[in-house]
């Protein structure tokens, strides 16, 4: 037994290569973090909209909080040791009626990191499920070899380089339902996406991409990290700092540092850049 994940979920997410779902919240307390976050949206659009969607956490409190919550923390730990750190976060929003999806991929594909053994929380803020376009995994798929991948810079792919997996089953899929407040933990390799909102409601996911136990490192761009747990010695490791209040200009300046890494390290090799 864990902090937070039982035996069973624990052996799930060996076998399957996620564990879903996780109870991190209440909807009230989702609710308010919601609103913390559209109330950021509505009054600074310049530093997170759908172009600026990449470590977020590094600029509002609300998230910052979120990336560091102690039931995110227990649960990662029970996965990954006493012992990592937080390379990126996401927001994953989707409006009403968007076309906009998530094509099948795999995280490590492009992350540039020495190794896999890496864990993403996916939190929802609002309902996610069948008709919002909630994430969707094939079971399993964790344990073969990063798959060829196919580029296709898709209209509404809100991926990079709209990267999808050629070949995918998808008759296998399990769909994440998650209620506002509850997570699903994946694994780097694991096949996952997500369709179109097709609901009224707004559907937004804060995806904390990834944390790392001290044996990988980024072999492509920057080892830029924010502390998490324990100790986590890198060669030429720099530690991000966490913003004391919202737009704090000390982590603002990481947060533009960490940006322009990741965008390095995502379209290394690209035949396009996209503007997220």
């Amino acid at each position: 037994m864990g902090k937070v994940l039982s035996e069973q979920q624990i052996k799930a997410y060996v076998e399957q290569g996620f564990v879903s779902p996780i109870d991190v919240l209440s909807e009230d307390e989702a609710a308010q973090y919601l609103h913390r976050l559209e109330e950021a949206e509505a009054q600074y659009p310049e530093w997170v909209n759908p172009h600026k969607r990449n470590n977020v956490h590094l600029s509002f409190k609300c998230l910052d909080e979120l990336a560091h919550h102690p039931r995110v923390l227990d649960a990662v730990e029970d996965l990954l040791g006493s012992h990592f750190s937080l390379w990126g976060t996401v927001l994953f929003c989707k409006d009403p009626e968007s076309p906009h999806y998530v094509s099948w991929h795999q995280d490590a594909t492009y992350m540039g990191m020495s190794g896999h053994t890496f864990v993403t929380p996916w939190l929802a803020l609002t309902d996610s499920n069948i008709k919002t376009g909630c994430m969707q995994m094939i079971p399993g798929s964790h344990r073969g070899e990063i798959l060829k991948h196919e580029d296709t810079y898709g209209e509404y792919n809100i991926l990079t380089r709209g990267q999808q997996v050629i070949e995918v089953d998808e008759t296998e899929a399990v769909d994440m339902i998650l209620k506002p407040g509850q997570m699903s933990l994946h694994h780097a390799k694991v096949i996952h996406g997500s369709r179109p909102n097709q609901s009224s409601e707004r559907r937004v996911g804060f995806a904390m991409q990834s944390f790392m136990p001290p044996e990988v490192e980024q072999v492509i761009g920057k080892n830029l990290w924010l502390d998490a747990r324990g100790h986590n010695p890198r060669k030429n490791n720099r530690v991000l700092r966490r913003p004391a209040y919202d737009l704090d200009p000390v982590a603002m300046s990481d947060r533009a540092l960490a940006d322009t890494n990741m965008d390095d390290i995502l379209y290394r090799g690209a035949a396009q850049k996209r503007n997220f």
